[in-house]
C-alpha cells in the first residue's frame, strides 16, 4: 500500500508567513524560504512578515497578524499558508481552524520536495520514514484511511475516524520500513568494504543545496546527473568510477544538499545515505562563491557534518561560481605547509576542473605504482598475483623466457604482494 500521495500538475496558491523572532539565534532566509515554496511547486501570491519576541502558545502568531493572513487568503484565493518555521500539531490545527484553509510549517514543506526529488527505492524509503514520523504527532486532524488523501503541498485528509486504526497503521509501516532500511544499510555497508579492502578512496561531494554539486560531478566524472537550478535537485546519492593519475581508481559520491535547520528527522531518516559522506577518504565541500550569504552556508554544512561525525575528515573546499564574479579566475589556496585547502572553479563553464583533479590528487593519501617489473620464469607467483588485483596493463616475454610486466597498483598493494612473493626491497633494483 503506497502512502504517497498524488500532487497535481499545477502550482498552489500559498500565502506565505515569515517571522523575525528574538528568541532565534540563527533566523531563517526569507529568500530561501521563497526557493524552497518554488521548488515544491507552489506559486507564492502573497509574502507576510512580521516580528514577535517569543511564539504565540496557540496560533503561533498573534492574533492581529492572524487576521491579516485570513484577509490576504481570502483576497487572493489562497489555498494554503506556509509558515517559516516548526509549528506544534497544536498550532497547525488551530491555524487551520481559524483560516479553513490548509496549513504547512517548514519541515513539512521540505518533506514534500523530498518526495518529489526521491528516484531510488532506497530514497523513496528514506523519504516515506520521515514523512510518517511526521504525520504521527499530527494524525488528531485525522482523515479515514491513509491512501484516501488528496494532493497538493503538505497532507490533508476527509475525516477524523478510525483514528487508532490510522496510528496502529503507521506504526506497523515505520516498523516494515526501518527493517527494509536496515537491509540497505547493511548493503551499502558491505560496498564500503569491499572498497576498503581494495583500497579505493571514496570522494564526496557535500554542500548547501543548490551549490552546484551536480554540475560539478557532472564536468568531473563525465556523467548526466540531473541538474537543475533549485533546492535539492538532487536526493539520491550518485556514485562514480574515475581514473586519476598517480592515484588509480577513485570513487566520486554526489549526496543531498543541506539546508539551514535541516529537521532531526530528515538527518535521521537520511542517515543511510549521508554514510557514504561520514565515510569517505576526502570531503569536496562544494560552496557557491557567488551567495551574499556564503559564511553562512559553510557554518550550516559543517554543523551537519558534525551531526554525523563527518566534520573531522580531511575537507578540500571547493568554491564554484565563479562564472558568477568579477574579475575571477581558476586557482588553488595553498595552507602553510603547501597543502591544497580550497581551489577555486566554475564547474558550469568547466574551469579549473584540472586544477580540482591536482588538488584531488594531492589530498588522498597513498600514491600509485607504475612501472615495468622484469620476472624471471620462476617467479611466475608475482605475476600472478599483479593479475589477480587487476594490475597488469601490458605484458611481453622475452626469448630467455623472462616477463616484462608492466603494472599499475597502489604502492601499499605493491609492496605488499613484492613481500608475499619473498622478495625484499633491495630486490627491487635486480627485478
Amino acid at each position: 500500500m503506497a502512502l504517497f500521495f498524488e500532487r497535481p500538475d499545477f502550482g498552489e496558491k500559498a500565502v506565505l508567513v515569515h517571522l523575525k523572532l528574538n528568541s532565534e539565534s540563527e533566523p531563517d532566509d526569507p529568500r530561501e524560504f521563497e526557493e524552497l515554496v518554488l521548488s515544491a511547486g507552489g506559486d507564492p501570491v502573497d509574502f507576510l512578515t512580521g516580528s514577535r519576541s517569543a511564539p504565540h502558545a496557540k496560533f503561533f502568531v498573534g492574533t492581529g497578524k492572524l487576521e491579516e493572513i485570513g484577509n490576504a487568503v481570502k483576497s487572493s484565493g489562497a489555498e494554503l499558508v506556509i509558515f517559516n518555521h516548526n509549528l506544534s500539531p497544536s498550532q497547525e490545527r488551530n491555524i487551520e481552524a481559524e483560516l479553513q484553509c490548509r496549513v504547512l510549517d517548514r519541515t513539512g514543506l521540505i518533506l514534500d520536495i523530498f518526495a518529489q526529488r526521491a528516484r531510488t527505492h532506497e530514497g523513496k524509503l528514506q523519504v516515506e520514514l520521515a514523512q510518517l514520523h511526521h504525520l504521527s504527532t499530527r494524525l488528531v486532524r485525522g482523515w479515514t484511511h491513509l491512501e484516501r488523501q488528496k494532493g497538493g503541498i503538505g497532507l490533508r485528509g476527509p475525516g477524523e475516524t478510525q483514528l487508532e486504526s490510522d496510528r496502529r497503521m503507521v506504526r506497523d509501516r515505520i516498523k516494515a520500513i526501518q527493517a527494509r532500511l536496515v537491509k540497505v544499510r547493511n548493503q551499502r555497508a558491505q560496498s564500503r568494504q569491499s572498497r576498503v579492502r581494495a583500497e579505493i578512496p571514496a570522494v564526496s561531494l557535500v554542500g548547501y543545496t543548490n551549490a552546484g554539486k551536480s554540475t560539478l560531478f557532472n564536468a568531473v566524472t563525465q556523467s548526466d546527473v540531473f541538474v537543475a537550478d533549485q533546492l535539492f535537485a538532487t536526493l539520491d546519492p550518485t556514485m562514480r568510477k574515475i581514473e586519476i593519475d598517480e592515484k588509480g581508481v577513485v570513487i566520486f559520491a554526489d549526496t543531498v544538499g543541506f539546508i539551514s535547520h535541516l529537521p532531526h528527522r530528515l538527518v535521521d531518516a537520511f542517515r543511510s545515505t549521508l554514510e557514504e559522506a561520514a565515510n569517505s577518504t576526502l570531503l569536496l565541500h562544494v560552496v557557491d562563491a557567488a551567495s551574499e550569504d556564503r559564511a553562512n552556508s559553510i557554518n550550516q554544512v559543517n554543523e551537519v557534518l558534525k551531526e554525523i561525525d563527518a566534520y573531522e575528515l580531511p575537507t578540500l573546499m571547493v568554491y564554484n561560481k565563479i562564472d558568477l564574479l568579477e574579475d575571477s579566475t581558476a586557482r588553488i589556496d595553498y595552507d602553510a605547509d603547501g597543502q591544497p585547502v580550497a581551489v577555486w572553479v566554475s564547474a558550469l563553464n568547466r574551469e579549473g576542473m584540472a586544477l580540482l583533479i591536482e588538488a584531488v590528487t594531492a589530498r588522498l593519501p597513498g600514491r600509485l605504482v607504475h612501472k615495468t617489473l622484469h620476472l624471471l620464469p620462476e617467479q611466475g607467483a608475482l605475476r600472478a598475483s599483479m593479475y589477480s588485483h587487476k594490475a597488469v596493463i601490458h605484458e611481453e616475454v622475452d626469448d630467455r623466457g623472462c616477463i616484462n610486466l608492466e603494472v599499475k597498483l597502489p604502492e601499499m598493494d605493491y609492496f605488499r604482494l613484492i613481500k608475499a612473493a619473498g622478495l625484499k626491497s633491495e630486490d627491487l633494483a635486480a627485478l
